[in-house]
């Protein structure tokens, strides 16, 4: 397998060095077209010229998987067990694992091809129609903004555990973390890269100490067995292992897409990333499993530790003390616990802060581009960062804190604007799906050769039309308890963000008299990937004499 793709990537960039080689890349000249990224090849850009390729493939790697692992998976995963027991929710990460895989391989095949800035709603402008893409980057952008300020709701709380609220407001430290999230995203894209990076390593290095203290528990190795509790292991495991029958299984099977929401930003990053034709596909292929792992195993720890029926697993106030994670730390006989758990979970809010101001940013910068968001915001520095959508971006997110506030009307307004954000991660899941479907079949209608594609999604066309489904499942089946008994209130918390998607698709698609492209004018060259010629090649010969890792450094390439 290993040996198909690096056949198909030298074919790839073969065939990428043939069409350059009659006009140099670096001899071109730089058209403003509203997709064109070409200019992301250079180190240095200049004034307001463009982004910046300065991300790598280690950054890429842990943004994707860093942006999976939050507080769905340290705070809420406990109420999966709670409402369906441990059977249901094996089988709904399960589902749900394998759907994001689906989605991630469309996206990579489409970022690796074209990786421009933006993808998400860049993707539905170059594929199908402008107002689709218009829709998108909005609905995408604001999604991040209102989740930028749960997680300065978040920080205020966990801060709280420390130092009480009376000693210092919560509102102090979330003035905190925004100004140091904005201060890293405006200094360069390597600056977010880089300290996303260490965040999601300890994001990923906790994990992996749970499970292993997790399995030790479970075998006798450590910690002291509660006196009259069921012993861990399958005991607790089988004492309910599919509650509630399929309403069960279907309620933790949302909880378990809202977990993995953030998958897709490797795509945001790719325009920015360098050699993407390489560093995308290696992504795409290692992060599914790194998820699978994470989530699969951790649930069947809880699940194997902690009975279905304890009163405090769901944890439905959010308390670091109730954290499964917490608990299994204690129950193992590691009494700071909680204090390790609720330092983790500050590192997960303030690395979801960080990827939402990075991913809502480059969203808006595409809108500008595109002409569909004021032309101001279109502005890079010397830098590479739109500074101008990370400032706009920032002081959205402040006012939705603000928002939040009990002082302003008692967090109502708020608790409004989580429900419309809520889903829109569902929404760019299915509009990715969907835009690899026309990606496709423009690329057929237009006589191109699947062997030219830097990397192929193997799933095609099961897997977008998988994701399609489950998104679409999950958007309209959310709010299935308001209907018995009939609940006003829940209802239009959950359908909400419905109607929202169809005034600005269909707003646009009337204001700006948009029409849906023929297949055979889509653009699949503006901004297509290209071959690195300022960075040697190495022939199949170097390849061979390179020096091998060890079996060590595999190991712990695999893992991290």
């Amino acid at each position: 397998m290993t040996k198909d793709v690096h056949t198909t990537h030298h074919a790839g960039d073969k065939i990428e060095m043939e069409s350059y080689v009659d006009t140099p890349y670096t001899e071109q000249k730089i058209s403003p077209s509203l997709h064109n990224d070409t200019d992301l090849h250079t180190s240095t850009a200049q004034v307001g010229e463009g982004l910046q390729r300065n991300l790598q493939a280690r950054h890429l790697t842990m943004i994707s998987l860093g942006g999976t692992i939050g507080t769905g998976l340290f705070l809420a995963s406990g109420s999966s067990i709670a409402i369906g027991g441990p059977g249901f929710s094996q089988v709904a990460y399960t589902l749900i694992g394998s759907m994001v895989f689906c989605f991630m391989s469309s996206l990579g095949e489409m970022a690796t091809y074209l990786p421009i800035t933006g993808s998400i709603n860049a993707y539905g402008t170059r594929f199908f129609d402008p107002a689709l893409g218009f829709m998108l980057g909005w609905v995408y952008w604001f999604s991040w903004s209102v989740t930028l300020a749960t997680e300065l709701v978040a920080s205020s709380v966990i801060i709280a555990y420390w130092i009480p609220l009376d000693k210092c407001p919560g509102w102090v430290w979330a003035l905190v973390f925004i100004v140091i999230l904005t201060s890293l995203n405006m200094t360069s894209v390597k600056a977010y890269g880089e300290t996303e990076y260490w965040l999601s390593l300890i994001k990923v290095l906790a994990v992996l100490v749970f499970i292993i203290v997790g399995f030790l528990y479970i075998g006798g190795a450590i910690g002291t067995p509660i006196p009259g509790a069921p012993k861990p292991g399958p005991e607790v495991f089988d004492m309910d292992p599919f509650k509630g029958g399929f309403m069960g299984l279907f309620s933790i099977f949302l909880n378990a897409g809202f977990s993995f929401q953030g998958a897709e930003l490797v795509g945001i990053a790719a325009g920015e990333t360098k050699n993407p034709r390489k560093n995308v596909p290696r992504a795409i292929r290692q992060v599914f499993w790194r998820i699978i792992m994470f989530y699969v195993l951790t649930i069947l720890i809880i699940g194997m530790t902690i009975p279905h029926n304890d009163q405090s697993l769901a944890n439905t106030d959010g308390d670091i003390k109730s954290s499964p994670f917490t608990r299994v730390f204690v129950q193992a006989g590691i009494s700071v616990g909680g204090d390790i758990m609720n330092a983790v979970i500050l590192v997960a809010v303030l690395s979801a802060g960080n990827s939402g101001l990075y991913a809502s940013s480059r969203a808006l910068h595409t809108l500008s581009k595109e002409g569909n968001a004021p032309a101001f915001l279109g502005y890079v520095n010397r830098y590479g960062v739109p500074i101008y959508c990370v400032a706009a971006t920032a002081l959205v997110g402040c006012l939705a804190f603000i928002v939040s506030l009990p002082q302003i009307g008692q967090g109502q307004a708020y608790s409004w604007l989580l429900s419309l954000a809520s889903t829109t991660g569902f929404v760019a899941w299915l509009g990715i799906a969907f835009c690899h479907i026309r990606f496709r079949m423009a690329y057929k209608a237009q006589g191109r050769s699947l062997n030219d594609l830097p990397f192929v999604s193997r799933l095609y066309p099961f897997g977008p039309i998988y994701t399609i489904v489950v998104c679409v499942v999950i958007l309209l089946g959310q709010g299935y308890t308001a209907f018995n008994p009939w609940d006003v209130k829940s209802f239009l918390s959950a359908y909400v963000t419905l109607p929202f998607i169809f005034i600005l698709y269909f707003g646009n698609k009337f204001w700006s008299k948009t029409k849906i492209l023929r297949l055979v004018d889509v653009d699949l060259d503006t901004g297509r990937s290209y071959m690195d010629t300022s960075m040697p090649v190495m022939d199949s010969e170097s390849e061979k004499n390179q020096k091998k890792p060890n079996r060590f450094q595999r190991a712990v390439s695999g893992i991290f």
